[in-house]
């Protein structure tokens, strides 16, 4: 392939990159997919998934080609369906609207799909091409191959704090340590996730209601770490949306069943130490369609995501207060000698009016 042609398959398949970007917060457990149809130089039909159950990014696109669709070629960020789900499969409808040539950014790893769409597209008469701006694609969708591929979610901690890296004084005060413009991006993260994790001190302490505000976006599913049972029905994150309580096997079997008769799911896993096995938990959670776990804990449940493995990233945002004497973020952890402190990847960092926000790659 010449190299002035591939930047041409470039150029359409970042535009059904980007058409996918849309549907951002609103398809889980279905991938984000845009679908961008050309025909002689020019692009036709265009569409992206909206919600599970809703038309898929090829049905938009070829339906706005309509005619124009004959003899034309297709560009879609993740391989098309054969099989019926909550809509017809994909597939039969591009080979019968006349589409010659296709371009897939990466092959879909749900079991149904793995390789059968472009089986079946190559053996009815189309050109298919795979690998075009294929990291581009599985970036977009990683929490969609890191639930079919690992079995989890992926998981991204947050943390607010002062320069010196303390998100509270030594008290537990801690509101507000940053300023709005870093508390809108926080909120724009959750309607971005599929489920917010804090534990149980979060909730005594500041009562959140953990849900979407200063921006659009369905609210997560609310998960709370509590071993003991500790939280009081009157707490605010029950006035809207669900919630998830995590706690242990030996928690009063009295209070689980009051909370679920309030409609709060209860999901009871095994201790280590004292501490819940949060393991079994993020292992559970693709079943329960959470693909994305923003993890919005203090000290002690952001030491423990970090210290099991379970961190694919973190949204850091940094105040420009001193506190001194407070409590660190990850305060829990402690390494014998540097040697074995772990290395991090700081992907970008920009200003969020006063603020300091960075993008870390754990």
């Amino acid at each position: 392939m010449k190299i002035s042609e591939r930047r041409s398959h470039e150029y359409y398949m970042r535009m059904a990159l980007s058409l996918a970007q849309r549907g951002t917060g609103t398809t889980t457990p279905n991938p984000r997919v845009g679908c961008v149809v050309v025909k002689d130089g020019t692009i036709v039909g265009m569409g992206f998934h909206r919600y599970p159950g809703g038309p898929h990014a090829e049905v938009e696109a070829l339906s706005e080609a309509g005619e124009m669709a004959e003899g034309a070629t297709l560009y879609v960020n993740l391989e098309p369906c054969t099989h019926y789900g909550r809509t017809p499969p994909c597939c039969p409808l591009i080979v019968q609207s006349g589409i010659k040539r296709a371009f897939i950014a990466t092959k879909d790893p749900f079991p149904k799909v793995q390789g059968k769409g472009i089986e079946y597209l190559s053996s009815r008469g189309l050109d298919v091409t795979v690998g075009i701006l294929e990291k581009e694609a599985r970036w977009l969708n990683r929490g969609f191959f890191k639930a079919y591929e690992e079995g989890r979610p992926w998981i991204t901690l947050k943390a607010a704090s002062s320069l010196d890296g303390n998100v509270a004084l030594e008290d537990g005060s801690s509101r507000w340590v940053t300023g709005q413009s870093s508390l809108k991006r926080a909120h724009l993260l959750r309607a971005e996730t599929d489920a917010i994790l804090v534990g149980i001190g979060t909730v005594l302490r500041d009562d959140p209601q953990l849900t979407v505000r200063m921006t659009d976006g369905r609210n997560p599913l609310k998960i709370v770490l509590d071993t003991n049972l500790r939280i009081p029905f009157d707490a605010k994150l029950f006035n809207e949306g669900m919630t998830l309580i995590v706690t242990s096997k030996d928690s009063p079997s009295q209070k689980v069943e009051e909370l679920i008769s309030r409609g709060v799911s209860v999901l009871q896993v095994p201790t280590d130490s004292g501490k819940l096995d949060i393991k079994e938990l993020v292992f559970k959670l693709p079943s329960m369609e959470v693909h994305y776990l923003l993890v919005e804990g203090g000290p002690k449940i952001l030491s423990s995501f970090f210290r099991a493995g379970l961190c694919d990233d973190m949204a850091l945002f940094y105040a420009p207060k001193v506190m001194g004497k407070g409590i660190g973020m990850f305060s829990e952890l402690s390494f014998a000698d540097m040697s074995n402190v772990p290395q991090v990847k700081i992907k970008n960092v920009r200003r969020l009016g006063g603020d300091l926000s960075l993008e870390v790659d754990a």
